[in-house]
């Protein structure tokens, strides 16, 4: 039973929302110091047998009042979204005890990493991953954790030739599992299990399953009452 949407929406609109925040503010303080720079140098050369106006400069530091005021506006409202992302925590809670299934095979590259829950279902003595983007391009392939059962693997950003990609580029992780005879493994881009915790990382609500820790947007499945 997929009991998830709106748990889902909500992070998704927080994420947007704070990433819109952060982008106006920079913008206004950028327009804020290009202001301040421009002032001063009018100041500095204006021609002493006409100084400026005093009906435009008082013009001009009353617009500069309006961007100081707009900055400490999308700073309490930053402040609001930082607090309503922690009631992620609060509508993820119901999960613990119940059976879910998340994780996915995309994830967005986000402070030069990004993690993949994959799940074994046998014994593995090798595993190997191939990172693409968003246009199928391999971007990265190496080893990963191995063993069995439910595992968690975070890439650091970086392609094969050690350069790091860009924040915000949407990256895919396809698995490949053999076992100590070379046979192979079965690899599940995803992770079920009881849900034991829920807490905010990053940011982020996070639900741990099998020890391993699933953003709650990328939970598919819960079924409920099995964990009772």
């Amino acid at each position: 039973m997929t009991a998830t949407p709106a748990l889902t929406s909500n992070t998704a609109s927080n994420a947007t929302t704070t990433s819109a925040i952060n982008n106006s503010l920079a913008s206004l303080a950028s327009n804020s110091q290009t202001f301040l720079t421009l002032l001063t140098t009018q100041l500095k050369n204006q021609d002493p047998t006409s100084p400026l106006d005093t009906n435009q400069f008082t013009s001009q530091l009353t617009q500069m009042t309006g961007v100081e005021q707009q900055l400490l506006s999308n700073q309490l409202l930053q402040q609001l979204v930082n607090q309503s992302s922690g009631s992620g925590v609060t509508g993820a809670v119901g999960l613990i005890g119940q059976t879910v299934t998340g994780g996915a095979n995309t994830a967005t590259l986000q402070n030069g990493a990004a993690t993949w829950q994959y799940t074994l279902g046998g014994s593995a003595s090798n595993v190997s991953v191939q990172v693409t983007d968003s246009n199928g391009n391999l971007v990265y392939s190496g080893s990963v954790p191995s063993g069995s059962g439910a595992q968690s693997w975070t890439w650091n950003g970086q392609n094969t030739q050690g350069q790091q990609q860009t924040d915000g580029g949407t990256y895919t992780a396809t698995f490949s599992a053999t076992g100590s005879t070379g046979s192979a493994v079965t690899v599940s881009n995803a992770v079920s299990g009881v849900a034991t915790a829920v807490e905010q990382v990053n940011g982020q609500t996070m639900v741990t399953i099998n020890g391993v820790q699933v953003p709650v947007n990328s939970i598919t499945a819960v079924t409920a009452g099995s964990g009772s």
